[in-house]
């Protein structure tokens, strides 16, 4: 199970109240793609998927369909604010390996070199969609 800290369900609360009530959850899904093979996405959505794992934190719904369910067991979600700039961090006890990036990971191969840097020149956390 994914899990918030307290610092992703803040942001995340006043996120969904800027929405206008439009959305009531966010979605957190693993893609095939980034420059490690999988990458994060996030995006704010109404209602759950059929099949989808809903979880409650605070005043936060989170949303996990089926083929995510697995690569984002154990997860943990935090928000960050740095100098590099502020967004949210995915620590992934799951990840073989990441790229610069951290929003980029492999479940059992390693970053390419070309992969890992044109994906840590970002320099910084992205807030929302697709990374790298």
């Amino acid at each position: 199970m994914v899990t918030l800290t307290q610092a992703a369900v803040t942001t995340l609360e006043g996120v969904l109240a800027r929405s206008g009530g439009e959305a009531r959850g966010l979605r957190i899904a693993v893609t095939d793609g980034g420059c490690a093979g999988h990458k994060y996405q996030m995006g704010l959505e109404r209602d759950p998927g059929d099949g989808d794992q809903v979880l409650e934190f605070g005043g936060v719904t989170v949303f996990v369909d089926p083929a995510s369910q697995p690569y984002l067991d154990g997860v943990v979600v935090d928000y960050v604010e740095s100098l590099e700039g502020s967004g949210f961090r995915f620590d992934n006890p799951n990840a073989a390996s990441t790229c610069g990036c951290g929003k980029s990971f492999s479940a059992g191969e390693s970053c390419s070199s070309a992969g890992a840097s044109s994906c840590g020149s970002h320099g910084h956390e992205h807030s929302y969609g697709e990374a790298c």
